[in-house]
């Protein structure tokens, strides 16, 4: 082994920690060498699992390990976000969740890799590229294994949430999962509502946040929060809320839900 090779291997294995996605353009500006990378993974240091990635051989690699790389090494805002994020910060531990999904939010003007697309991670990943809200806010850290990455604040993945509501999201899981934040900081729900240029999201955000009954929700400054004009219906044959000019539906106005 010469010395160049066990020297920059050994730094490569220190600055990434283990079950992290090692991209080829990284890589190349940390000053490993086409070549250099091609003797790695002939030597079985390290594997390809796709145009542009490899792993450490013989290491498994979650879809955190992925994000990790999407961030940290591509400088993406790609992050866990809605009801992945939620379950993540313990929002969600009296509701079913479905562990064989992940919701990635990230900038419109992103995309995944393909080797992100193409790899198996054991959980179906639904990416949704909107910039209804801004990348950088409302972003809080997660520690997974041996190393961090961002992903939404309670406050940002209900917005998430809503953003997919109702033909991905219930609305009456939005409801619940409202009802257990009891907690949320007035200034920075405030920054994240006075950002969000969904209409429909605000509305529903403050409608549900209201019949919640959070004490939060009183500190907020609704005159400063977009709510845009006419009426927005979200289902056929519902309630209509005059105060946000939406429609719901009938059971969650009565508080009536149905199984989920």
């Amino acid at each position: 082994m010469s010395t160049e090779f066990g020297s920059k291997i050994n730094k490569l294995l220190q600055i990434q920690p283990p079950g992290v996605v090692l991209t080829s353009s990284w890589l190349k500006q940390q000053g490993y060498s086409s070549e250099l990378l091609r003797s790695y993974r002939n030597n079985h240091w390290l594997d390809t699992i796709g145009n542009g990635a490899m792993i450490r051989s013989n290491e498994i690699v979650d879809y955190f390990g992925a994000v990790c790389a999407l961030q940290q090494q591509l400088n993406l805002t790609i992050h866990p976000a809605a009801k992945t994020a939620l379950s993540l910060l313990g929002k969600t531990h009296y509701l079913e969740l479905n562990a064989n999904k992940a919701f990635l939010f990230g900038s419109s003007t992103e995309t995944l890799p393909t080797w992100f697309k193409n790899r198996n991670w054991e959980v179906e990943i639904r990416h949704v590229a909107s910039s209804f809200l801004p990348a950088e806010k409302g972003l809080v850290e997660y520690e997974h294994k041996s190393f961090k990455i961002n992903i939404a604040s309670a406050a940002r993945a209900m917005l998430e949430c809503l953003f997919l509501a109702p033909k991905e999201q219930d609305l009456f899981e939005c409801y619940e999962i409202m009802q257990g934040l009891t907690n949320l900081p007035p200034s920075t729900t405030q920054d994240l509502l006075e950002c969000c240029t969904s209409v429909k999201v605000n509305r529903l955000f403050l409608y549900l946040a209201e019949k919640a009954g959070h004490s939060w929700f009183n500190h907020l400054n609704v005159n400063r929060i977009d709510l845009g004009q006419g009426n927005r219906s979200l289902v056929p044959d519902g309630v209509y809320i005059s105060k946000y000019k939406l429609t719901v539906p009938k059971e969650l106005e009565a508080d009536e839900y149905p199984e989920l």
